[in-house]
């Protein structure tokens, strides 16, 4: 018998999914395959689709499981690779002004811009 890992892999690779995937991407996939091979669509080779039935099911079963029983990292270097552009962005550079001091007040911009004497 294969171990987990090799039965994991066979049943990730029967439903189509890369090597890291979020549970919305794998229950979306065995959805899609489901209804593909569903035994009442498949008027050409019943016995097949309802073969490929079990199979997408025994496999979706394996992955639930593993997915149930995986332990989820919430530690901030595990949160932050899944950040979105802004949120990097803010964390590594915060306030910080791409050319330039920061200026408190945008209208002390304007006053610089003048030149001395004219209002």
């Amino acid at each position: 018998m294969a171990n987990l890992y090799e039965q994991i892999s066979a049943a990730r690779q029967l439903l189509g999914l890369d090597e890291e995937a979020c549970l919305a991407d794998i229950e979306a996939q065995i959805k899609t395959l489901l209804k593909r091979w569903h035994p009442d669509r498949c008027v050409e080779q019943p016995e097949r689709c309802t073969e490929m039935t079990q199979r997408i099911l025994e496999a979706a079963q394996l992955i639930r499981s593993y997915c149930a029983h995986y332990r989820f990292s919430f530690r901030e270097e595990e949160v932050e690779k899944y950040l979105s552009p802004e949120e990097w962005w803010e964390k590594r550079f915060g306030d910080a002004p791409l050319w330039g001091e920061k200026e408190a007040n945008p209208a002390d911009r304007d006053k610089k811009k003048r030149r001395p004497g004219l209002r």
